[in-house]
Formats: C-alpha cells, structure tokens, sequence
C-alpha cells in the first residue's frame, strides 16, 4: 500500500513581480521577497500559513495606495 502525497501549495504568484519599498511586499502576491524566494523550499505548513495572510496583505496595500 502506498501512502498518498500531500497536495502541494500552488504558488500565489501573479507574475507582476515589484516589491513595495514602504511594506516590503510584492505588489502582485503579498508575499515578501524571503516568502519568494524560499517557496519552494518551504514546508507546506508554513506556505499555507502565508497563504492565510495574502488576502490580508493586499487589502493593506490596496488601503496604502499601493495598487491601480
């Protein structure tokens, strides 16, 4: 019997890669550039706790001005 592979996280990444100089994150995901650049890397814990803060996160910069 073979054990089932957990379902990997999807990268969030939107392809508009500019990260915010005033909150540090990417205008077009949220994450912060460590969050980018570990993705891969990251356990599935951790990538779906920042997953949880996405939303959050482009609210903040939406509030801030920060998006078209």
């Amino acid at each position: 019997m073979t054990t089932p592979r957990p379902t990997p996280i999807v990268s969030p990444c939107k392809k508009v890669c500019a990260v915010d100089g005033q909150t540090g994150l990417c205008l077009g995901c949220g994450r912060t550039l460590r969050e980018i650049g570990s993705w891969s890397s990251l356990p599935t814990e951790q990538r779906d706790e920042i997953m949880q803060e996405l939303d959050e996160r482009m609210e903040r910069l939406q509030s801030l001005g920060k998006l078209g």
